[in-house]
Parts: structure tokens; C-alpha cells; sequence
């Protein structure tokens, strides 16, 4: 009696692997394959020459190359609108940094909250989820402070009086959520975030309801795609209510 014929479906993956670079993109369609059940003939393009050769020969100008049933489906991306998987277009917007910023960040509060009074709910808490903000978020501006300026420039009222402020503000966002976490030199961490909270909540105020302008937001770095309006307005109202909050104490 026969075997039964494999009713697995087959596809062709051509990929770089070499001994200095083993493309990240072919691994990532390879194990999409798998994962979706196919079985995969793995061909590896082990020299730049070899993959040279191949581009010539189908007319592809990247690898990796998937090919299903014989026909070439295309790179990576490709890969996944064939799987009916979302892929992001270049310059597309998310929310998904701010999301995963403060949703790490709040975690962390959480964390420490409990491990300092047994309950993960304190007062203590709120004030630390906003000071590890405020340092998450000067660290990712000073990431690439170039980048962080130029934007910053777009918007910010006081920036666009005094240029310098633009690389500064990143830095004294930092160092008032340093000194907000540690509790120390509160005459210091609340007068800076009031006056810088407050110059970024009129200046984004302005821009977004007012002047009703379209611009990319700042807020996490220079090279997010987070449109300016309520996540950076947020970020400002968060400082400037927590000056006062200390100011209240």
C-alpha cells in the first residue's frame, strides 16, 4: 500500500547567509513559512557574487525572494500582504512608542510600589510612574538630539525665540524627573517642569487647535511618526501637574 502523498503546501526561500551577514529579513520570512505551514526549500546565497547572479537572473532587485506553487511572491513584506498580514508603509503614524513608553513605565511604578509598601496602588506611585516618564522621555530625545531639535523647532514658542532651548529642554526634562524620583531639591525639579511643562502645553496648544498645523510630535525623539496633538500636550500637562503636586505636599 502506498503512502499517502504530503498535503503540506511547499515554497522556496532564497536567502543571504554568509559567513559576515545572515539576513535578518530571510530568517524572519523563513520562520513565517514555517510557522504558516509550509515546507520550505531553504536555498542559501553564500557570496555576493552568487547573490549578484541571482538578482540578475530573476530581476529582483532585493533578497530574500519567496516563490509559492512556482510563482514569485516577493521579499519579506511581500510575504506577509500574500498571508493577509499588516504591514507598515514607510512614514505611516503610531501611537504603538507612546503606547509601549508609558505602559512600561507605569508597570515599573507599579513594580517599585510594591516592592517598597506591599501594594502596587500608592500614592507614591502616581508620582513615580510620571518621574520615570519624564526620564524615559528625555532619554530618548537625547538619543539623537539633532533630530529631537529640529522638530521641536516646528512648535515650541520659546525654541523659536532662543534655538538653544531645543537641545536643552531634553536635558532639564531629565534632570527633573531625576530629582522628582530621588525627592531631593525640590527647588529645583518643580520650577523646571513648571516652566517647561507649561511653555510646551501653550506652545502644542497653539499649533494643533489653534493654528490647526499638521506636524510630527517630538515628544519620543526625533524619528517617531507620532503626530503632534494630545500625546505631547499630555506629556507637558503630566510635568506641570506633578510641580504642583510637590508644590501641594
Amino acid at each position: 500500500m502506498n503512502a499517502p502523498a504530503s498535503t503540506k503546501r511547499r515554497a522556496t526561500l532564497v536567502r543571504m547567509v554568509m559567513p559576515e551577514h545572515v539576513c535578518p529579513f530571510g530568517l524572519k520570512a523563513l520562520h513565517l513559512l514555517k510557522s504558516r505551514g509550509y515546507e520550505v526549500e531553504d536555498r542559501h546565497l553564500t557570496t555576493r557574487e552568487e547573490t549578484d547572479a541571482f538578482k540578475a537572473e530573476t530581476g529582483v532587485k532585493t533578497t530574500p525572494q519567496v516563490f509559492i506553487d512556482g510563482q514569485r511572491i516577493g521579499g519579506h513584506d511581500d510575504l506577509r500582504r500574500f498571508l493577509g498580514l499588516r504591514v507598515a508603509e514607510p512614514g505611516e503614524t503610531s501611537y504603538r512608542p507612546v503606547a509601549a513608553l508609558f505602559g512600561m513605565t507605569a508597570a515599573m511604578a507599579l513594580a517599585l510600589s510594591f516592592a517598597m509598601f506591599g501594594t502596587p496602588l500608592t500614592v507614591m506611585a502616581g508620582e513615580w510612574f510620571i518621574a520615570l516618564s519624564m526620564c524615559v522621555l528625555a532619554l530618548l530625545k537625547l538619543q539623537d538630539i539633532s533630530k529631537f531639535s529640529s522638530m521641536f523647532l516646528n512648535y515650541d514658542l520659546l525654541a523659536r525665540r532662543w534655538v538653544p532651548y531645543a537641545s536643552l529642554y531634553p536635558w532639564l526634562e531629565g534632570l527633573a524627573g531625576v530629582l522628582m524620583l530621588s525627592g531631593a531639591a525640590m527647588w529645583l525639579s518643580v520650577p523646571i517642569a513648571l516652566v517647561i511643562g507649561g511653555i510646551g502645553a501653550v506652545s502644542v496648544f497653539k499649533a494643533v487647535y489653534v493654528d490647526k498645523r499638521e506636524l510630527k510630535c517630538a515628544c519620543v525623539g526625533g524619528s517617531s511618526n507620532v503626530p503632534l496633538g494630545f500625546v505631547s500636550l499630555t506629556e507637558n500637562v503630566m510635568m506641570v501637574a506633578m510641580a504642583v503636586w510637590m508644590l501641594a505636599k
